[in-house]
């Protein structure tokens, strides 16, 4: 697995800019006022700062803007980076600031001299997120940045400051390196075991094989992993940081290591891709991660359904009826629609054995999220108003693209079936509400709940302005916010 950039901080000093072997950043805002450290530069560089800030190219600058000077003359710094930001930057505005300084980077420390700088715990945030780089698998690796050092005039205050969002960085990490692991490596048993690995950070976790699954009754996840030889898996993980009485938050991910489709198979034009199918279990293993390290003072439960989704002679066919653990049959029409077989019976246990104060699922469910909605914002389907609207709140603030779908009994009927309580699908029109459809009659009606289309932005073909290609790790920020901002 991949790890997060050291960070460190040290008290303002000048001297520090002559000696650095990496990059140096100097922070200059727009109109071009040059500070302590931009003016340090400016004399080790024999006035090309000043050039720089006189001459045409920085008259177009925008701020998050970097300029660089590469082998500065009278520096032994392979790069001056000049990052043009207001000394009061918004909290966005700074980290996307810091994600541009790390894309240049490269294999190289880097020194940011920020004086008395704003937002920098945000800038050092921004810094770490973009400096991720997945290369487990390959021979020859370009060494990640080394180390961060943040030079400022209260460096004990931003380092406290920092310390939460280090963890929640560290969370995005875990589920990046999840949703980016080929499924030959992130096996069913591989996933459960790296969940279960996460005790020694005060969770508590437990893995319910197949034996108990089918005892609780859960036969539609059960389902969707029969024609694999990986076991299906459910694994759920315990926060208690709040006071004992106090429910807890439940946080349901889908886990579906590898998607072929089962019976009803996919073309194999993308199919490698189904690898981050189980991207949703992957942002509840970074989100517990982040809420532990960060010693969240709140209940947050996350369980996870993990399975493999093959065609073999053992498989479900389209056709089927199955139970639910809940009670309710289910007639299979198309086994690719299997990731809301998963969830229903873990939202059910989730809400039968927790009680949960409220209750969030998140998964790559459908590939209509991503016609309606692109790679820029998750689908957001809801039964409360007041619920839906904190974590759009959450996701708003921490730049996390969240959009409010709807839900109606006009969708839910489509549902409908001949010879069972309902179907697996409802047609090609409003697939991914009729999706959200079915999990809601999982949904009791006392539990305030959300459902997280993420398939559309969970790993993306282009590179996001905080992560390069593949897996993002989006909702882990958005899930520590929402979180934070009203559970403790």
């Amino acid at each position: 697995m991949s790890s997060l950039v050291p960070v460190r901080f040290q008290p303002f000093d000048l001297d520090l800019m002559a000696e650095a072997n990496g990059r140096v950043v100097v922070i200059i805002p727009s109109e071009g006022k040059l500070g302590p450290a931009a003016r340090r530069a400016n004399r080790l560089t024999k006035g090309a700062v000043a050039r720089m800030v006189a001459s045409e190219r920085f008259e177009k600058v925008k701020n998050g803007d970097v300029i660089t000077l590469a082998w500065p003359g009278g520096m032994q710094a392979e790069a001056l980076d000049i990052l043009v930001l207001p000394r009061r930057p918004e909290q966005a505005e700074a980290r996307k600031a810091g994600a541009k300084v790390a894309k240049l980077a490269g294999a190289k420390s880097v020194l940011v001299m920020a004086g008395n700088q704003m937002q920098t715990d945000q800038l050092a945030l921004g810094i770490v997120l973009r400096s991720y780089d997945f290369d487990a698998h390959k021979t020859k690796v370009t060494e990640p940045v080394k180390e961060i050092t943040i030079s400022h005039n209260k460096p004990e205050e931003v380092e406290a400051t920092f310390e939460p969002l280090y963890a929640v960085a560290d969370g995005v990490r875990m589920t990046r390196d999840l949703t980016n692991e080929p499924a030959n490596i992130l096996t069913t048993s591989e996933f459960a075991n790296r969940l279960a690995e996460m005790q020694d950070l005060g969770l508590e976790v437990e893995v319910l094989e197949e034996d108990k699954l089918a005892d609780l009754g859960m036969r539609t996840l059960l389902s969707v992993g029969q024609g694999s030889v990986s076991p299906s898996k459910v694994v759920v993980m315990q926060w208690k940081g709040g006071d004992t009485d106090d429910a807890p938050l439940a946080l349901v991910g889908k886990g579906v290591v590898f998607d072929t489709g089962g019976i009803s198979l996919k073309p194999a034009g993308g199919m490698e891709d189904m690898t981050m199918d189980m991207g949703g279990a992957g942002v509840v293993a970074g989100a517990m991660r982040a809420l532990a390290k960060r010693k969240a003072k709140a209940n947050v439960v996350g369980l996870v359904g993990l399975v493999e989704n093959m065609p073999s002679g053992n498989a479900t066919r389209p056709g089927d009826v199955v139970k639910s653990m809940k009670g309710d049959t289910v007639e299979i029409i198309n086994t690719d629609a299997e990731g809301r077989l998963v969830l229903c019976d873990v939202m059910w246990y989730a809400q039968d054995r927790f009680n949960p104060v409220g209750m969030i699922d998140l998964a790559t469910l459908t590939g209509a999220i991503i016609i309606g909605l692109g790679h820029e914002n998750a689908g957001v389907f809801s039964n409360n108003d007041v619920f839906c609207d904190a974590f759009l709140k959450a996701a708003k603030d921490e730049d996390e693209g969240a959009w409010r779908m709807p839900l109606g009994k006009a969708y839910d009927d489509l549902l409908k079936s001949r010879i069972a309580d309902m179907k697996n699908v409802g047609g090609r029109s409003a697939g991914s509400i009729t999706a959200a459809q079915f999990l809601q009659r999982f949904v009791k009606e006392e539990t305030p709940w959300i459902h997280l289309d993420i398939a559309g932005v969970a790993s993306v073909s282009t590179e996001t302005s905080y992560a390069p290609k593949g897996a993002t790790g989006w909702g882990v920020r958005a899930l520590s916010r929402f979180v934070q901002d009203n559970f403790e």
